[in-house]
């Protein structure tokens, strides 16, 4: 009895341990090859579990209902993989895998690989990518956005895939879809464009989509449900939802790659919005339940830390899942042809990581954009050194951060309704609008210690912030300006949106807009509207009527931003050098000097003033050959230059 008990201790030991291994004992596999590699007499299953003890393939004749009609074992394999080879022409058969771990088998879960799914994402699809092309896929090329395709010259607008077309108003046959935003030459009832049409007409370079991978959030079996889709289930699957035939594992990729090669021949370029920093499901996901615990954080009392505030967050430092988000992105440009990704909270996710995935990106797409949100959501177990940070963004290599100073700056804190901005009339927010100016680089002229939130430069180079106003996340500008300051009446509060898109137009860096508030779109004071449905959401096109000049004028500025490298110079040095601040302004004045001719541009030299206040400035200027942009009128008196209330001015000199 002595010696069984002993027995069963010392069994009961090694259980225990082999549960509590560290993570980093975990054997790293350094193949390529995990998912299903597709062959017409054969398609081999791999998979990552090295704490299973067995492995099962499961497959299906449907993406939906029933049970499988076969399950193959699949063997161990090299550093804590599992495989399992299938002869025979598996095409359109549907699939999902489970371990057994501890002597329990999980739940039979997608393939994190899996490239196509049936319904939504609860089975892998087997196929053949090569039928998912377009007709002239093999051809298609990302359009130039400039002639040097320098990252500051990108202008980046941002959209949802279903706002963008389903309104009545939008003129689109195929409301809501991929297919849908690939239509040209849509218009409204007063004859404007709209959809991918009007995007061509703006000018603007980048695509930006919210996210468009396979998430949980719609059910793809109803109609009419929304989601901004920041719930990540299957990475490297299209959205059912935004294709024509969800229960279509090819029908969604041929749609997705025929509306971005569609952008393409438009001359624009398409951003995917990313959420590798949390996923929707935890205990269900199919990473926990292949390898539990190790692809997400945990606190020192081993319960799963939550920097997302999403219930959990990814452990991007751990080898697999920095080799899952890097073979994904990779998936992602040489599969579909993106562009660039914007990575949302990015600040979960460490610097070498993302360092690994621009350094392997930018060698195959030298043009790429990379940028991402330089903030957590909440308190992290990975120490801030490591992450990437706002405050870390020098330490990137190629990858920008969203510059939260000049956001708040100009319209007033996110997180307070009633705080006003540069824009409606906070004049202490004057410097926050000159570190903006200099895209968060380091300036002789910029008082950092009347900064909002930065106290010291975090860019050393422009191409490191994204310079804008607003995004999808809390209220439209045109709603946060009602809001913070409802005794404007609608035409002072036109003045300011312009006077908000001026100041975002004009600063160094990259350029960020957000679709619709060129023509005033409101979501009805919604302040976060991920899950609030079209009628809040949708684009009324009919807007882009009724305040035509409003867009008018935002496609003037994207018409000289463009025009003239004063505005997108390459480094921190010459904006330091080329770009001089006045001095001794009125409180909520910002003026400066632009040195064209030291930047290549024809005008030699450019003056532009914005004025926060509820009056006209005068402001010291000499007439001496200076001009009007934008058609700007101009009121000159006694050595001065008018520069009208909530207004902006921009002049040259050639």
């Amino acid at each position: 009895m002595k010696k069984y008990l002993l027995h069963l201790i010392v069994l009961l030991m090694v259980q225990q341990a082999a549960t509590q291994t560290p993570f980093s004992r975990y054997p790293v596999y350094t193949g390529s090859d995990l998912g299903l590699q597709y062959g017409e007499r054969e398609s081999v299953f791999r998979i990552w579990s090295p704490t299973a003890t067995a492995a099962q393939l499961q497959l299906y004749r449907e993406g939906w209902g029933g049970d499988s009609y076969t399950v193959v074992p699949m063997e161990s394999s090299v550093q804590g993989t599992w495989v399992a080879k299938v002869k025979g022409n598996l095409k359109n058969v549907f699939y999902t895998v489970r371990v057994q771990i501890n002597g329990q088998w999980s739940d039979a879960v997608t393939d994190p690989y899996a490239r196509a799914a049936g319904i939504n994402g609860k089975r892998a699809l087997v196929l053949d990518l090569k039928d998912t092309n377009p007709p002239g896929w093999e051809r298609d090329i990302s359009p130039a956005f400039s002639a040097t395709n320098q990252p500051t010259d990108a202008i980046v607008y941002e959209m949802h895939i279903r706002d963008a077309t389903i309104h009545s108003s939008s003129g689109v046959q195929q409301k809501g879809t991929f297919a849908g935003l690939a239509e040209l030459n849509t218009r409204n009832a007063a004859g404007e464009t709209t959809g991918l049409s009007h995007l061509k007409e703006m000018g603007v370079t980048h695509i930006h989509l919210l996210p468009f991978y396979d998430y949980n959030s719609v059910d793809e079996t109803q109609t009419g449900q929304y989601n901004w889709g920041y719930d990540p289930v299957n990475y490297n699957v299209p959205e059912g939802s935004y294709s024509t035939n969800a229960a279509d594992g090819l029908t969604r990729i041929r749609e997705l790659k025929q509306m971005i090669q569609t952008f393409h021949a438009s001359g624009l370029r398409v951003v995917m919005d990313v959420v590798y920093n949390h996923t929707a499901l935890l205990d269900k996901s199919n990473f926990n339940q292949l390898v539990p615990g190790y692809y997400y954080r945990q606190k020192a009392d081993g319960s799963f830390s939550d920097a997302t505030a999403c219930g959990n967050e990814t452990a991007s430092e751990r080898p697999m899942f920095r080799k899952f988000m890097l073979e994904s992105v990779l998936y992602w440009v040489k599969e579909y042809h993106i562009d660039g990704f914007r990575f949302d909270l990015m600040g979960v996710h460490d610097i070498e990581t993302m360092n690994l995935i621009a350094d392997t990106l930018h060698k195959i797409k030298p043009d790429i954009l990379l940028y991402g949100e330089g903030w957590t959501a909440g308190e992290s177990p990975l120490p801030e050194s490591e992450r990437a940070v706002k405050k870390n963004a020098h330490l990137l290599k190629g990858i920008a951060v969203f510059s939260d100073d000049i956001r708040d700056g100009i319209k007033g804190s996110v997180f307070n309704i009633a705080d006003r901005g540069f824009a409606t009339g906070k004049t202490a927010n004057t410097e926050s609008i000159k570190f903006g100016v200099v895209a968060a680089c380091a300036h002789p002229q910029v008082h950092m210690d009347a900064v909002n939130y930065s106290k010291v430069p975090y860019a050393k180079s422009p191409a490191q912030v994204i310079s804008y106003c607003e995004c999808h996340d809390n209220n439209i500008l045109w709603d946060k300006i009602a809001l913070s300051f409802p005794e404007a009446d609608e035409a002072t509060r036109v003045r300011m949106q312009q006077l908000a898109y001026t100041i975002v137009l004009t600063s160094q860096g990259i350029s960020f807009l957000h679709a619709g508030s060129e023509f005033l779109r409101s979501k009805k004071g919604e302040e976060n509207s991920y899950n609030k449905g079209d009628s809040i959401n949708a684009i009324d096109w009919q807007l882009k009527t009724i305040h035509k000049p409003v867009w008018r004028y935002v496609q003037s500025l994207i018409r000289l931003r463009k025009a003239h490298p004063a505005f997108r110079m390459r480094t921190a040095e010459a904006i330091a050098r080329h770009l001089r601040f006045a001095e001794n302004l009125p409180a909520g004045v910002v003026a400066y000097t632009l040195d064209g001719a030291a930047v290549g541009d024809a005008w030699k030299q450019v003056w532009v003033a914005y004025n926060g206040t509820a009056t006209d400035q005068w402001l010291p200027m000499e007439r001496g050959g200076w001009k009007a942009a934008l058609e700007q009128g101009l009121q000159w008196q006694e050595g001065k230059v008018r520069v009208p209330a909530w207004g902006s001015l921009i002049l040259y000199r050639e």
